[in-house]
């Protein structure tokens, strides 16, 4: 019900549009919202003051919410909800939703706009924002009417939940919030050309299945879909297990399978374990599960697995086929297609002699034990980031939700950190967003309040958006930040000692700050009103890692000063084939001869 102070009519029954917006949250199962304020919104702000059933997060900076909603979003399966007013306010959200498209997450971001008269002219803080979306939205909706408000809220949380998820805009004029309409529950929704693939052609899942028993070297590529699908974690186990192959997961799938399963070989790619390029390199089939065969994880396209059959299974299907050409293409939701295919797999087993697969698992018995992800200390005494990663790994129990920024902290977390349990990995994968860490990992403790929260983060990252940790005291929200503090812009400056002749322009973040760390992070986080802890030598960091997990009732910060020279391998260089990673510096794996 309206109201009592609210803008009324003699007919009770109506309500204004930003009414009717509160409601159609409440009616979707919204509980929790990150946004800001501003001219444009207030309308909406006034009746969700009123609410009893979603609980709004007042961040300190737009970003911050589209990237907490991200966070919710990941670790709940559902859509995550943020919102801002128009002009600055919704451009701020610009990188948020594009992170979200990427990475295929469901993200609900509504917008106020200024009042739909003025639309056009230039009016104060009005943006084309449904314009400046439009390249990575699964849709965007422009509102005007009062009456179209609940509609369009349930389409674009329907849109961004089904099929491939990813981000929705919903942008109201102001107006529309302030008008008179009668609120009907459930609307009828008009989306025409929106049909989310059905059941999996059984044909194509048949045939799929005829392939991987044929096949002497098989490779499972295990990718983020699967977390978006929902996929239990027993289902894909009894596929893997009766195939019998070896798998390999994407940077955004590295909790789909316990770190400890025998047959996963970590992450493929340009920083993946020697391992996982060399299976795919050197594989007859590849099954893609839910991935994308992203650069990142093919190198040079022509030199990809050259030599195996590709089954792609995609619940997009504008992206089979797009970067290698699939044999055996099946669109469909993986939540149908990975028990469908264990089904077809019995069925094709019974009923031929499976290929030998025996000298490939001793092959790559032989490659993971020679070439295992490791490190090589530094010269200057400083911690090793590596080391220090799986010192926090240790400490953890099975259900801490992991969360990283984008740079040499993350891959080092993907190669250090076991998992043990699904959605308890949040990165920034496709498009590697500096600042993605402080918000996602408080929309992750939000969601799941009763789960230890543990952001991995440069201190480069960390500049961009720890005003979050304002938001994460006054909100009782306690993540606990490990700073990989190396006092630079790590992976830009591996990149430049590597290609550029160690010439390092502009990645120095202390230059002439002499011995002073500007900024203190310890200090910082206390003017934060959350922990500030430093660690400095290896004899010290269990004990810190402990004191901070200790704390639950505040964030907590740990600067943990790590060496600057310390680099991420193996490695791809940019634009090589596979086939010619380095484990190490100017090292690269032998091969069986073939």
């Amino acid at each position: 019900m309206p109201r009592k102070d609210a803008p009324s009519s003699q007919d009770q029954s109506l309500l204004t549009g930003a009414q009717a917006l509160v409601r159609a949250l409440e009616e979707l199962g919204v509980t929790d919202i990150f946004g800001m304020p501003g001219g444009a919104i207030l309308p909406f702000y006034d009746p969700l003051l009123a609410s009893e059933k979603i609980r709004h997060t007042l961040v300190r900076h737009e970003q911050g919410a589209g990237h907490a909603a991200e966070g919710y979003a990941m670790v709940t399966g559902g859509p995550g909800v943020c919102v801002a007013t128009s002009g600055p306010g919704a451009t701020n959200l610009v990188t948020a939703i594009a992170d979200a498209h990427m990475d295929s997450v469901p993200l609900l971001a509504i917008t106020g706009q200024v009042n739909s008269r003025f639309i056009g002219t230039d009016a104060f803080q009005e943006a084309d924002i449904v314009g400046a979306t439009m390249p990575f939205v699964k849709h965007s909706f422009l509102v005007t009417r009062p009456q179209d408000v609940a509609p369009r809220i349930a389409e674009a949380y329907h849109l961004a939940s089904t099929g491939r998820p990813g981000p929705v805009l919903v942008d109201v004029a102001k107006d529309a919030q302030e008008g008179l309409t009668e609120f009907v529950w459930p609307p009828a929704m008009d989306l025409p050309g929106y049909q989310p693939p059905g059941k999996p052609n059984q044909r194509r899942v048949a045939q799929a299945a005829e392939t991987i028993a044929a096949a002497e070297r098989p490779v499972l590529y295990l990718g983020g879909g699967l977390n978006r699908a929902g996929v239990p974690v027993e289902q894909l186990t009894e596929l893997i297990e009766v195939i019998g192959a070896p798998f390999v997961t994407t940077l955004t799938a590295l909790d789909v399978m316990p770190s400890e399963h025998p047959l996963n070989l970590g992450m493929p790619g340009m920083h993946g374990t020697v391992a996982a390029v060399g299976a795919l390199q050197r594989s007859d089939v590849v099954v893609s599960l839910g991935a994308r065969f992203d650069d990142r994880v093919t190198g040079k396209p022509s030199t990809f697995a050259t030599r195996a059959a590709v089954i792609h299974v995609d619940v997009d299907p504008a992206e089979i086929s797009k970067i290698r050409t699939a044999d055996v293409p099946i669109v469909g939701d993986l939540a149908d297609v990975v028990p469908a295919l264990t089904q077809e797999m019995r069925k094709a087993l019974a009923a031929e002699e499976p290929a030998d697969t025996t000298d490939w698992h001793k092959e790559i018995a032989r490659i993971r034990a020679t070439y295992p992800t490791k490190w090589t200390d530094t010269d200057d005494g400083l911690l090793q980031p590596q080391e220090v990663i799986t010192h926090l790994s240790r400490a953890a129990s099975p259900d801490t939700i992991w969360v990283t920024g984008v740079g040499q902290h993350q891959m080092w977390a993907a190669h250090h950190l076991d998992f043990h349990q699904q959605h308890t990995w949040l990165t920034s994968a496709g498009a590697g967003t500096m600042g993605y860490g402080v918000p996602a990992a408080m929309g992750a403790k939000r969601a799941r309040p009763d789960r230890p929260v543990w952001l991995i983060d440069g201190d480069g990252c960390f500049q961009m958006t720890n005003q979050e940790l304002a938001t994460c005291t006054i909100n009782g929200i306690p993540i606990k930040v490990a700073v990989i503090n190396n006092s630079s812009l790590g992976m830009v400056r591996q990149w430049q000692t590597l290609f550029y002749g160690e010439r390092y322009s502009n990645t120095d973040l202390h230059t002439g700050a002499g011995t002073q760390r500007v900024p203190d992070f310890v200090t910082m986080a206390q003017s934060y009103g959350a922990v500030g802890l430093r660690c400095e030598r290896l004899e010290d960091v269990d004990e810190i890692i402990a004191q901070a997990n200790a704390i639950n009732d505040r964030p907590v910060v740990v600067d943990f000063i790590v060496s600057a020279d310390a680099q991420v391998w193996p490695m791809v260089a940019a634009g090589l084939s596979n086939d010619e990673i380095q484990h190490a510096r100017g090292m690269s794996p032998q091969w069986e001869e073939e």
